[in-house]
């Protein structure tokens, strides 16, 4: 299908005069997304797992439909090993505060990779703190690229912890996980993944990975927002303690003694967001009706032809790898003497939503060189006219502010 063919799926594309490049925040959602949504509180809105009368049960029955249907798109091998939280923030800290300080030591090392997001750093700095653990980075170049030497040198005998990001929210650039997770259970630790950059362009499959964590978010995947994807192996989530505590996490409570629930509902404590979880079932079913073989064609072709075009334009520089084959859909960028703020803001006024600023990977972009930047990432519904009305308005900005051509 031609990118204006799937557009039509999106009624936000569709009513507003906008051209929308801000998709590594958040994506549109389709119809047939908000139409789930919008279908359980019609017709299913009931608590799920509170009660036994029709409309509760088939509440239940959504909500766990959609467990299955994720553990399906990641190929997790039970959908006991899937767990709802609100997106991949709250699941790293899920991780950090249930099995990072449970399982975490005084002398451990905590090898986190300088490419990440605050989400998947700040629980890790935290842990650290309050364990008495070593935190260290894994660094990468200019590009993007973390190498064997590094992966070898920093992850040792010691390290019990890595976390990294399947790709870069940045650069976009995709990082040898499969050499990270081998080499930290050579030692005897786990390895946490954000996938919440890779989940709408690429397959994953949790077995093959071996991956002991890992985390996505909804509202990136085409799906609501305020729901969020934590994978963990079933031998390891029946280790860890609960995350909160409350309705519905509980076996049973006594005035003296309190025994938990089994599987992930021991952490998912308090009335569930199931209309979200029907609405990410609806957006994995969406994603897997045109596949990641067409979706990639059509991101790669846009990437290409931003980087191309971007490239030919002076005082435009390009962060990361200038091959578009490691950029996955983002294009981070600076403008000589223009502030990343006004390059938005000026793009703003012509419809054009971009994203700038340090893009919550601060650490990344002071080892880059830079304070911020501006960042354009695309969807498979975005489309060539859309990369050339940005392309050719980004290349009058510094005109517009004063420095000639």
């Amino acid at each position: 299908m031609s990118s204006n063919a799937l557009r039509e799926d999106f009624p936000l594309l569709n009513s507003e005069k906008t051209i929308y490049l801000d998709n590594a925040a958040t994506s549109q959602k389709p119809s047939s997304v908000i139409e789930a949504e919008r279908n359980f509180y019609l017709n299913q809105n009931a608590n799920p797992l509170r009660g036994f009368y029709p409309l509760s049960l088939e509440a239940t029955k959504a909500y766990e439909d959609a467990r299955r249907k994720v553990a399906s798109f990641i190929n997790a091998k039970t959908d006991q090993e899937i767990v709802f939280t609100r997106n991949t923030t709250e699941s790293m800290n899920l991780v950090a505060y249930s099995y990072g300080l449970s399982f975490i030591k005084p002398g451990d090392e905590i090898v986190v990779s300088i490419l990440e997001h605050h989400s998947n750093m700040l629980p890790w700095r935290m842990v650290a703190e309050k364990t008495g653990a070593k935190l260290k980075y894994l660094f990468c170049d200019e590009n993007g690229l973390i190498t064997d030497r590094n992966i070898n040198e920093v992850i040792t005998k010691d390290t019990k912890l890595v976390a990294i990001g399947q790709v870069s929210n940045v650069l976009g650039c995709k990082n040898p996980i499969e050499k990270v997770i081998k080499k930290v259970h050579e030692n005897g630790g786990v390895a946490v993944i954000d996938a919440a950059q890779s989940a709408p362009h690429m397959p994953i499959n949790v077995q093959s990975l071996d991956a002991d964590f890992l985390a996505f978010s909804g509202h990136k995947l085409l799906g609501p927002m305020g729901i969020g994807v934590l994978y963990v192996k079933e031998n390891i989530l029946k280790k860890m303690p609960p995350f909160l505590t409350g309705g519905e996490m509980i076996e049973s409570v006594t005035l003296e003694k309190v025994t938990y629930a089994e599987g992930p509902q021991k952490f998912e404590a308090g009335t569930v967001n199931a209309a979200g979880a029907v609405g990410l079932k609806a957006a994995i079913d969406y994603i897997e009706s045109i596949g990641f073989d067409e979706i990639s064609k059509k991101e790669d072709s846009l990437t290409k032809r931003a980087i191309d075009k971007l490239s030919a334009i002076p005082h435009v520089h390009i962060l990361g790898d200038k091959d578009y084959k490691n950029h996955h859909g983002i294009v981070s960028f600076t403008i000589d003497n223009v502030h990343p703020h006004d390059v938005s803001e000026i793009l703003s006024s012509e419809g054009i939503c971009v994203r700038a600023g340090h893009h919550c990977a601060q650490p990344l972009l002071k080892h880059l060189g830079v304070n911020s930047c501006t960042r354009a990432s695309f969807m498979f519904y975005n489309t060539e006219e859309e990369i050339d009305a940005f392309v050719l308005n980004l290349s009058r900005i510094r005109e517009k502010m004063g420095y000639g051509k």
